[in-house]
């Protein structure tokens, strides 16, 4: 009898909420590869950890945010706490590491500070091949320097972890939407231009047009895109300063030999970029007739510190790659975490006294930085041996009650069931002779 008030059991059992997933076995492996060669890349260039709470408050991402921003106006994850704090789950990695150099007084370091991090992101979006509402990426971020040469370094780097991991030619697009002075003359003339042709755009770009007028450009509605391909051009209106910016940008561009091509209606999908901007897309996950997805993107956010409270400006520059969507490249080749050992052994025991040693000899093998594989609830060693054998595993360790009494272990060669007879104590220095 089913107690009032309570569920029945579930016929089916719960699923992932839509747009997220579990990360399992093998795949899991491959997203930590990634992770593990991009930080590793970053490292050898000078950058440093840094992991930011999932949850933040609201306004870390709505203070440099129009409410035309996509983030804000319908993807965002935000709740109320008990206490009445506006709290959201990060939608991206920029702004927290903003937030994070202010509040823990990086400032007074030497500058600039350079950092990456990798993590899940989350935002309320259609969910399709490469996108998830839970999703990963890897970041960047140089804060405290507006020279151009460090947005080089964050193309430089991006390109470099892609290449690392076999994505093969990705195509850079840059431009750069000047800054907050000659920016306005640029706004001006995109929004005369797109009033002209209100009645032809979709109502999303005319709401755009209202609060956040460079979003228009970011539109990849069809109908849209014959208007948006004749719009005025940001860089025809970049001040003197700015032009040199991005002159020199891609002067650093060409000495690494880093293919690139301007795309005039490059804006992002954020209203605190400025200056420099850029994508990297892969035409192995371009489908035809849909929008070339782009593996990572990013520019400079010189005006993002004053909406998150500093008193002046921190010009900075930064990236995120996107981890789902390089792994999903058909040219990706995974790479296995050096943190996470594949076995090099199977321990076999046999009888209860080979039981309660059991754990000891496992102990004995983590301090020799041998890892292993077992399966201590089985007692039949053709159960066990066979198990080694589909796991692929070279070499045997087996315990029975005759090797408990005497101290010793069996090495047994999977290969051709030669084995030999080690005393434990001698386990470890034999086991890195037979390695070698």
């Amino acid at each position: 009898m089913a107690i009032k008030g309570t569920r029945s059991s579930r016929k089916e059992p719960l699923l992932p909420p839509k747009g997220t997933r579990d990360i399992i076995g093998d795949e899991y492996l491959t997203y930590q590869g990634f992770a593990e060669k991009a930080a590793e890349i970053a490292i050898y260039y000078g950058f440093k950890p840094i992991e930011t709470p999932i949850l933040e408050h609201e306004e870390v991402f709505t203070s440099g945010l129009s409410a035309a921003t996509d983030i804000v106006g319908k993807e965002m994850y935000s709740l109320r706490t008990k206490g009445g704090d506006r709290l959201a789950l990060r939608p991206e990695g920029t702004a927290p590491a903003m937030r994070a150099y202010l509040s823990g007084g990086m400032q007074a370091l030497p500058q600039p500070v350079m950092v990456y991090y990798y993590g899940p992101y989350f935002r309320h979006d259609s969910p399709q091949r490469g996108r998830y509402r839970e999703f990963r990426q890897f970041g960047l971020e140089v804060i405290g320097s507006p020279k151009s040469i460090y947005d080089a370094l964050i193309v430089c780097l991006s390109v470099t972890i892609l290449g690392e991991v076999g994505i093969k030619n990705p195509c850079v697009e840059v431009n750069s939407l000047g800054c907050k002075e000659c920016r306005e003359g640029y706004r001006r003339e995109l929004s005369s231009y797109y009033r002209k042709h209100v009645k032809n755009i979709c109502v999303e770009c005319r709401e755009r047009l209202k609060g956040s007028p460079l979003r228009v450009l970011d539109c990849k509605n069809p109908k849209c895109v014959p208007i948006k391909e004749r719009a005025p051009e940001s860089i025809a209106y970049l001040c003197a300063e700015c032009k040199k910016h991005f002159k020199e940008f891609m002067e650093y561009l060409d000495e690494m030999g880093i293919t690139y091509r301007i795309n005039s209606t490059l804006v992002r999908g954020l209203d605190y970029y400025s200056r420099t901007v850029f994508e990297i897309i892969s035409a192995d996950l371009t489908e035809e007739g849909t929008p070339a997805l782009a593996l990572g993107g990013g520019g400079r956010y010189d005006y993002l510190a004053r909406h998150l409270g500093s008193r002046k400006d921190v010009p900075s520059v930064g990236t995120s790659l996107g981890v789902d969507r390089i792994l999903l490249s058909p040219s990706h080749t995974p790479l296995h975490p050096r943190i996470i050992k594949k076995p090099e052994m199977f321990f076999i025991q046999l009888g209860f006294d080979a039981k309660l040693q059991s754990l000891r000899v496992t102990e004995v093998l983590r301090k020799a930085h041998i890892p292993i594989a077992h399966s201590l609830g089985k007692d039949s060693l053709s159960t066990q041996l066979g198990i080694a054998e589909k796991m692929g595993v070279p070499y045997c360790i087996i315990l029975g009650q005759k090797e408990v009494i005497d101290g010793t272990v069996i090495v047994r060669a999977m290969a051709n069931h030669s084995q030999d007879t080690v005393k434990l104590p001698k386990l470890p220095e034999y086991l890195k002779h037979l390695k070698r």
